[in-house]
């Protein structure tokens, strides 16, 4: 396609030369570029305008597309015919103002054809974000996929699918940024909020905003993918560096580890009960392995019976996402082998895997959801039942594997 409206450029640049353009055609150039630039800015795509439905007919004419071919790909196919117009006529108006200043100072006219400026690489930000998203993947897990794709939205939500990744600055990107400080952190949880759009739910008062790590999450995205459509050719841009914004200092959603005292007291507990809080030998051997292992609690709670393997003397839990369809890990990274702590095994954690033999996932008493996998069902119970009761409930405190080190040393 670029191809194809370059040498359309090239045609009229040699008209310009040999004969000139008309006013009346130039003039219907110009008034051809700012319907685009209206369409590009508010998002619109109908075929109905005269100018867009004549250069698309022609287009197609040329080049033999199909009506199927074109009714599959309607939208992105639109919006590049718009893009490389737009840049074949921008080029050529250009060239003949050139040419008007030659003239009106007596140059001698052009002998040769005026070199045609480059066309900026671009792409429509919707059709680019489905080819990053498609590509990554491949790499994430269902879950981190669902995230980054809500995160990246984001953009969608602010500049539209159409908006051409050429003509996102630095400036669009600082308003993006100040746009993610006013999002309410219930946005798709309370009605009230859910159907609003974006520029309409940041002005709603009195909401509590997402946090500076969740700003630098989406920050992060979309950095990532702006250097991902840079390097691909989609953008000339690289955008989002440096922009992220800083950490409130001893804030409450912060992640803190226990305190030892607090670490021994929840051992104590899953050990000897001495409260009678644990009830099910899948909450105790849930949170030990927690503990002790530092794996996420879906990582945990998703385990089956052959994952807990021997090489030698060592046992080891086998973190991995095959077997059953709904078993996932984070990343490709994700996949390992975690030695088990002699503890563990101490305590009884063998014989444990050994009473589940009868069936084939080691937490069988923990059921899939698709909102949190296997593990929601041991964190509601550690955080609305068990460590209330303790009394060591509180904003921020987590389970982090680092504040366990020495703990049994």
């Amino acid at each position: 396609m670029k191809d194809y409206f370059a040498a359309q450029r090239d045609r009229y640049l040699e008209t310009l030369n040999d004969k000139g353009l008309s006013p009346a055609f130039l003039e219907a150039a110009k008034e051809e570029i700012a319907i685009y630039q209206d369409a590009t800015k508010h998002g619109f795509t109908d075929l109905s305008d005269e100018y867009l439905s004549t250069t698309v007919q022609r287009f197609r004419s040329d080049v033999g597309l199909s009506e199927a071919v074109w009714s599959d790909n309607a939208d992105r196919l639109q919006s590049e015919v718009r893009h490389w117009r737009e840049a074949a006529l921008r080029a050529v108006l250009e060239a003949a103002e050139r040419f008007e200043t030659f003239s009106l100072s007596d140059t001698p006219k052009i002998a040769s054809r005026p070199p045609a400026p480059a066309l900026a690489a671009s792409t429509p930000l919707g059709a680019a974000l489905d080819d990053f998203l498609l590509e990554h993947s491949r790499q994430w897990a269902e879950k981190t996929t669902k995230q980054n794709a809500a995160y990246l939205n984001i953009l969608v939500e602010h500049f539209g699918r159409e908006r051409l990744l050429a003509t996102i600055s630095k400036q669009d990107a600082s308003e993006v940024k100040k746009v993610l400080q006013q999002l309410p952190s219930s946005r798709n949880t309370q009605p009230a909020l859910k159907d609003l759009p974006l520029s309409e739910v940041i002005k709603v008062l009195g909401q509590k905003k997402i946090s500076p790590k969740t700003i630098n999450s989406h920050i992060q995205m979309f950095k990532m993918f702006f250097d991902w459509a840079e390097r691909h050719g989609h953008s000339p841009n690289t955008l989002f560096e440096g922009m992220k914004v800083k950490k409130e200092k001893d804030s409450a959603s912060e992640r803190k580890p226990f305190t030892p005292d607090q670490l021994r007291l929840i051992y104590t507990e899953l050990t000897e009960n001495p409260s009678g809080l644990v009830r099910k030998d899948s909450h105790k051997w849930g949170m030990l392995l927690g503990m002790f292992t530092g794996s996420r609690l879906n990582e945990i709670c998703q385990l089956d019976i052959a994952d807990v393997k021997q090489d030698g003397d060592t046992w080891f839990l086998n973190i991995t996402d095959e077997g059953d369809d709904t078993k996932s890990v984070k990343s490709k990274a994700g996949r390992r082998k975690v030695p088990l702590h002699t503890e563990l095994i101490r305590l009884g954690f063998l014989d444990f895997v050994e009473s589940r033999r009868s069936g084939t996932r080691l937490f069988r008493d923990f059921s899939y959801s698709a909102n949190g996998g296997y593990g929601r069902n041991l964190g509601r119970w550690c955080n609305e039942s068990f460590l209330p009761k303790l009394g060591i409930k509180q904003p921020g405190l987590a389970l982090l594997h680092k504040s366990c080190e020495g703990f049994m040393s």
